[in-house]
């Protein structure tokens, strides 16, 4: 008798098991988060649309010819492609010695960046209690508010007397000028570091900058990666600053030399987005090699 009764049983309670398995299969659970979101779906593709259609504009204006620009709307496929466009633009702008030029600015300000900026956000965070450092990390934080174009003449002079209207004072510019949105970054992160971790190594005998050296810095990788990042993107596309601060032709940035293109009364488009193009490339190139890494970072710091 009792083995006629739990049979059913057994019976209901495998039917209930199923039951769910083949509604999350429908997509008829609400608690299911493996279904998808069709409103966020079409919001990032609207989203999409900002960044790929003018890519797709930038492409096809740089391999029309002149005629075929003025003839159509701008949206047709160019046919037959004009390659000649990026060869006339590496002439004109010199490509190779601008790409040089912006190369070294750019790498020299992403490592004075990272090693200045990590360094004195330590030295900030782990003082915070005391006024002295309070008061500067108040007062780099505040540098965030000034806007560069008020302080942009003052700058050219001090620039040309202190012989640093050149490659080497852009660095030390970008350098200095990033430093209070990257201590800002940096702090927050430092602070969330145990500090038994310091102490640790200084009762081994470390001393503050082995500390910082070998378990800190080592620790700051998902920051370093944001702040390289940023640092890489501004000094790359950075306009203004090179305009105003370096003199010498030779000295000029991929940026600047854009300029070439823009005459009194018309501009050679279809060159100028080829020379677009050309100057995109290589910072392009560089996120794609540096991606897994860059995204593994941020996902540290997220588990962090």
């Amino acid at each position: 008798m009792s083995s006629s009764v739990t049979v059913p049983i057994e019976a209901e309670l495998a039917k209930d098991a199923v039951t769910p398995r083949r509604r999350r299969a429908r997509g008829g659970d609400p608690s299911d988060t493996r279904r998808t979101n069709w409103w966020a779906t079409a919001l990032i593709a609207v989203c999409s649309l900002t960044v790929i259609i003018p890519l797709y504009l930038a492409v096809s204006v740089a391999l029309k010819t002149p005629d075929q620009l003025v003839s159509g709307t701008g949206f047709e496929l160019p046919w037959p492609l004009n390659w000649n466009n990026f060869a006339v633009a590496w002439e004109r702008t010199d490509f190779p010695r601008v790409l040089l030029n912006t190369a070294i600015i750019t790498v020299g300000s992403v490592v004075f960046t990272l090693l200045t900026s990590s360094l004195v956000a330590y030295a900030l965070a782990r003082n915070m209690h005391r006024p002295f450092f309070k008061g500067v990390f108040y007062y780099l934080l505040a540098a965030l508010f000034i806007p560069f174009p008020i302080i942009m003449l003052p700058l050219v002079k001090q620039t040309a007397l202190l012989g640093l209207d050149n490659p080497a004072g852009m660095i030390i510019l970008y350098t200095i000028y990033g430093l209070s949105l990257n201590i800002f970054i940096y702090t927050a992160f430092i602070r969330s570091i145990p500090i038994e971790l310091e102490e640790a190594a200084r009762m081994d005998g470390a001393s503050t900058w082995r500390v910082f050296r070998q378990i800190v810095f080592p620790l700051l990788m998902p920051m370093n990666a944001t702040v390289g990042i940023l640092t890489c993107v501004w000094a790359w596309n950075d306009f203004i600053m090179p305009l105003v601060v370096l003199t010498s032709p030779a000295d000029r940035t991929l940026s600047l030399a854009q300029y070439v293109f823009q005459g009194q009364y018309n501009t050679d488009y279809t060159v100028a987005f080829a020379s677009y193009l050309m100057a995109m490339a290589p910072l392009l190139i560089v996120y794609i090699f540096s991606q897994r890494w860059v995204i593994s970072g941020v996902m540290r710091g997220s588990i962090k």
